[in-house]
């Protein structure tokens, strides 16, 4: 048997498995395990398995991952993101599905400082939620609206699947940070409009909310400086090339608290859970990096991706038409696997494909990112969903589901301008750093 079918029967295997619920990271060494055994000997599989954790662990560019983690679980715990919300929701306030637009705005700038899709929908959930259905909005279309302006947390710069994209792919952290940072926006803006035409054609969702004076639009705006704070020195660092994104995440997790402590915003509890938090957190998703890592090992024995690429040019498929059947491809894995376990398992098989054909890897990690957001919201298994409605369990999950389907069209929208218009992701980096 030739090495390109142990690959494609591994990648069989890999999804069979994940069909029957192991987890992922035992799913990816499992797999690895046994494609690298047939192709190199039991001896060389067990030695490659047992230096891989070592490889992970010692990665600069992965270490920025706990420390945006402990930012972003710091922020929850100091309330900054409550500022956020109510400062939008008074800036907004006599605007028909005012609070819907307010939600997705603080997810989008919570998100900026989380770089967590679900950390950002839980947190906003336990804000913008209660608050949503004490004006008498529908709850499946606030449900929605906090679902989309969740999954915002994984494109807006900080994003942690973008710093795991870039070690697996080997691209600079800060050209993709830059890269997402206007689909970030122009996505924010399409679920605004998505929002204020559903609360437009169906008045009874969105009750209009009384107006608020100017002066305590102003006063409530004065509020999040903390906030804004915080991700101008980040975020603002790393694009003014003053330090790193690894030293940028540590700068942010110490200013979180120090804000927190000054602000008197948090105690030694909340301090210790936050960090308790991030670290489990941060092990979870270092276990299925290091599986990853070594499955990704066996794939480019396998030459799998090279099989693909000669497969796609021998039925003289064109550039765009690879790119839809790979969307597609991740839309339907998004279904049943989570966002960072899809990065993973696929990148190291597209990417080299994608690459082939003339694509700018840089571009095609803001395509990736969005498509693992679809994964996030789009029924019947997007995580933010199943995050919202634990919180949350009196909302049935069929009005969620019907909740999110008007936001289901702004990342495709998004897609669509990304393949008309590259220039979109690529026009930043390019000012940026050439």
């Amino acid at each position: 048997m030739s090495v390109q079918w142990i690959g494609a029967l591994g990648v069989v295997a890999l999804f069979v498995l994940l069909f029957f619920r192991v987890p992922v990271w035992a799913a990816l060494v499992i797999v690895g395990l046994v494609g690298n055994a047939s192709i190199n000997g039991w001896s060389v599989a067990f030695t490659t398995l047992g230096t891989t954790p070592f490889d992970v662990a010692n990665s600069y560019a992965l270490s920025v991952v706990p420390l945006f983690i402990l930012m972003g679980d710091v922020a929850s715990s100091t309330k900054l993101s409550a500022d956020l919300f109510n400062a939008s929701r008074v800036l907004l306030s006599g605007l028909r599905g005012g609070l819907a637009v307010a939600a997705i705005g603080a997810s989008a700038c919570f998100g900026a400082v989380c770089g967590s899709s679900i950390a950002t929908a839980a947190t906003m959930t336990r804000i913008a939620l209660p608050e949503m259905r004490t004006a008498k909005y529908n709850d499946g279309f606030a449900a929605g609206a906090i679902a989309a302006g969740g999954s915002l947390g994984i494109l807006i710069p900080p994003s942690i699947i973008l710093v795991i994209y870039a070690a697996i792919a080997e691209q600079s952290v800060p050209k993709l940070f830059a890269a997402a940072l206007i689909p970030g926006l122009v996505l924010t803006a399409l679920y605004t409009v998505v929002a204020l035409v559903t609360a437009y054609l169906k008045p009874d969702f969105a009750p209009e909310s009384p107006r608020v004076p100017w002066r305590e639009r102003l006063e409530a705006m004065r509020k999040p400086w903390q906030f804004i704070l915080l991700f101008v020195v980040t975020i603002g660092g790393i694009y003014g090339g003053i330090f790193s994104p690894t030293e940028a995440a540590a700068i942010g997790a110490a200013g979180a608290i120090l804000l927190g402590v000054v602000g008197r915003r948090i105690g030694w509890t909340q301090l210790v859970s936050a960090t308790e938090g991030a670290v489990i957190t941060s092990a979870l998703l270092f276990a299925i990096v290091i599986g990853a890592t070594y499955f990704a090992n066996f794939v480019v024995q396998t030459q799998l991706p090279n099989m693909l690429a000669t497969g796609a040019k021998s039925l003289h498929l064109p550039g765009l038409a690879v790119m839809l059947l790979i969307i597609i491809a991740y839309v339907v894995i998004g279904c049943f696997l989570e966002g960072i376990g899809m990065v993973l398992i696929t990148v190291p098989v597209f990417l080299p494909l994608v690459v082939q054909y003339g694509y700018d890897p840089v571009w095609f990690s803001i395509i990736v990112v969005i498509v693992v957001e679809l994964g996030l919201i789009h029924p019947p298994v997007g995580m933010n969903l199943f995050v919202i409605q634990a919180q949350a369990p009196d909302i049935r999950l069929g009005s969620i589901y019907r909740g999110i389907l008007p936001f289901l069209v702004a990342p495709f929208v998004l897609l669509a301008l990304l393949l008309l218009f590259p220039q979109l992701a690529l026009w930043l980096p390019k000012v940026l750093y050439g």
